[in-house]
């Protein structure tokens, strides 16, 4: 296909989309100088659009507080107490894991912490993490945070991943080199499955297979992949993953967070 900067071809291909439907399931907000049109909206790696029915499930929830009041935890069609278990099915199914390798909690941060606590064990020989410069900012301060927190300095713990001079992208053989190369001091590799910045999708299967391969545990934030991609946690060997679910998920602000943890580390 030969692609064109016209209005006519984009026009053309708009109709030519087999799940161009799907945008009347969700809200768009009105353009703030044109009411009778909506926004062009970009932002939905930021901020999902809000579902259609998200209205009516809100009401529903706010009729189970009415009912029940604290009882709602337990009672009702989808009690409170329970909220993680209506969500694994489709959050497994979103990132290709296995329904107990999965679960919705937390916020994407407070996770990543909780997993870090787990899969980041630094020794004096082994205590660097691998991960991609200029990474979502929360992600680099929750490296830093850990990495201080075990009593290494950054500038020595933490090895960032940049691409070539005049390069916008990370090339895989170059991950995987550095990850080679830093193999022998490797706690980590911490990448996310997209970048946010350059909506770069990195190959995380042989990512991780390379950072198993020098010792190493292979981790992963899937904000800007979970709903975007096709993912298969389970299959690729990831050992760990987070996710948010307010961005291509749409779930809203304040929506929880996702977890994977490969089930060879269940009893681990």
């Amino acid at each position: 296909m030969q692609y064109e900067n016209t209005l006519d071809f984009a026009q053309n291909l708009d109709r030519q989309d087999a799940l161009r439907h799907y945008r009347e399931r969700f809200v768009f907000p009105k353009h703030p100088h044109d009411s009778d049109n909506d926004v062009l909206y970009f932002c939905g790696n930021s901020l999902g659009l809000q579902p259609g029915s998200v209205r009516q499930a809100l009401l529903d929830e706010l009729d189970q507080w009415a009912t029940h009041g604290v009882e709602g935890h337990f009672r009702g069609k989808m009690p409170w107490m329970h909220y993680h278990k209506f969500l694994t099915p489709q959050s497994a199914r979103l990132v290709g894991a296995l329904p107990h390798e999965v679960v919705v909690m937390n916020t994407l941060t407070v996770n990543l912490h909780l997993m870090m606590v787990s899969f980041y064990r630094p020794t004096p020989g082994r205590f660097k993490i691998i991960m991609e410069a200029g990474a979502f900012p929360s992600d680099q301060y929750a490296m830093e945070t850990q990495v201080r927190w075990h009593g290494y300095d950054p500038k020595d713990a933490i090895v960032e991943l940049a691409p070539r001079p005049g390069e916008d992208t990370l090339r895989t053989a170059d991950i995987l080199r550095v990850i080679g190369e830093e193999g022998p001091q490797a706690a980590l590799v911490m990448l996310g499955g997209v970048n946010y910045y350059t909506g770069q999708l990195y190959d995380m299967e042989k990512i991780a297979a390379a950072a198993h391969n020098a010792g190493a545990c292979a981790g992963f934030d899937l904000a800007h992949a979970a709903g975007n991609v096709p993912l298969d946690l389970h299959r690729w060997n990831a050992d760990f993953a987070v996710w948010c679910s307010y961005k291509y998920l749409n779930s809203g602000p304040g929506g929880p967070s996702g977890v994977f943890v490969h089930e060879r580390h269940g009893n681990n």
